[in-house]
């Protein structure tokens, strides 16, 4: 496969610039299996759409404040936008700069403290910060939103809770699992009522997420690397579920990738999902069997994005493309802030 047979022509006014008054008001386009339908629904009708017993998983990672700026020594400008805390005061970054700068080089950074080039990795630098906290505390207050780099404005106040889910706990994200921003609490206790369970793993989406693939043929394209944990706990909700004749349904595709990871990598799953816990670079096209879940959540996805390539493996590329002409044509709004899919998978 190349990369071109993802490519599809976007109207640029169809990108979502801000979020809607109320996460759960956008438009959500259901696809079924053929022959049946799709209909165009609203993100809160999805209690109607589900049955008790089934089990939402969802991807718990909080996004971080992960953009700084700052000077070199010599004078120039560099933006920061943090890829991963690495623990302590160190980070993993990629840096906006005309020049690269060398080991051991300082960068003195716009809210206070410097940056220490550590070494380079591939595209990313390791760098050392020293400020007067913790790098995460410090952050906080110090670093500004990374919001994706199709929004064309800066992040205003509203972003800072807008731009998390409101299930967000665990802190490493640099940009947010945006199929869970449909969701508040009113939503979810509905979801409850009806009888639905909720479950959690936690991958960190990183900055590669937007990264574009280059190379053209797809089997040449290396996957950016990101942390995952996927419970005992969680393991075993899923047990349960399809045992007693649950789904399970996964929100974005992060939720997916975390999933299929822990099968593929863990090497005591023997096929089976089992708990891990580690890094993956799994890329998941059409041609590849996603097992780990019954139906997915999304949002729409860039072409060409390797999120994409999952989305299509999963329900059909035919399918997908097809439903994303049906979404062009009726105006949905894309992206991250834009409206939602829910997928099932096309019967072999």
């Amino acid at each position: 496969m190349k990369k071109s047979d993802f490519h599809y022509e976007l109207p640029p006014e169809l990108i979502a610039q801000a979020p809607l008054a109320q996460r759960s008001a956008s438009r959500l386009l259901v696809v079924p299996p053929l022959p049946a339908a799709r209909e165009d629904r609203v993100f809160s009708d999805l209690p109607q759409m589900l049955q008790p017993g089934d089990l939402l998983v969802f991807n718990d990672t909080r996004v971080i404040p992960a953009r700084l700026f700052g000077q070199k020594s010599t004078g120039g400008r560099v933006e920061i936008l943090i890829e991963r805390l690495l623990g302590g005061s160190e980070a993993r970054a990629q840096l906006g700069v005309s020049k690269s700068p060398k080991e051991g080089a300082r960068i003195a950074l716009d809210a206070g403290g410097e940056a220490e080039v550590l070494g380079r990795e591939g595209e990313f630098y390791r760098l050392r910060f020293h400020v007067p906290e913790s790098l995460e505390q410090w952050l906080l207050h110090a670093g500004r939103l990374p919001l994706p780099p199709y929004i064309q404005r800066e992040p205003g106040h509203d972003d800072a809770e807008r731009y998390q889910t409101v299930f967000a706990r665990e802190v490493g994200a640099v940009a947010a699992p945006t199929a869970g921003l449909h969701f508040d609490e009113e939503l979810l206790e509905r979801l409850r009522e009806r009888g639905v369970q909720f479950g959690h793993v936690t991958l960190h989406v990183g900055a590669g997420t937007f990264q574009p693939v280059r190379a053209d043929h797809l089997d040449q394209h290396v996957m950016h690397s990101e942390w995952l944990n996927v419970g005992a706990g969680l393991v075993e909700q899923i047990r349960r579920t399809r045992a007693a004749g649950g789904r399970v349904i996964a929100v974005g595709t992060t939720v997916v990738r975390a999933l299929e990871s822990a099968i593929r990598l863990n090497r005591d799953a023997d096929g089976e999902l089992r708990p891990f816990a580690g890094e993956t670079r799994l890329f998941i096209l059409p041609g590849y069997q996603i097992r780990s879940v019954d139906a997915l959540i999304t949002n729409f996805h860039l072409p060409e994005s390797t999120l994409l390539m999952l989305v299509s493996a999963f329900a059909g590329k035919e399918q997908v493309f097809s439903a994303y002409e049906h979404a062009i044509a009726e105006r949905y709004r894309f992206f991250s802030y834009g409206d939602a899919m829910l997928l099932w998978p096309q019967a072999s």
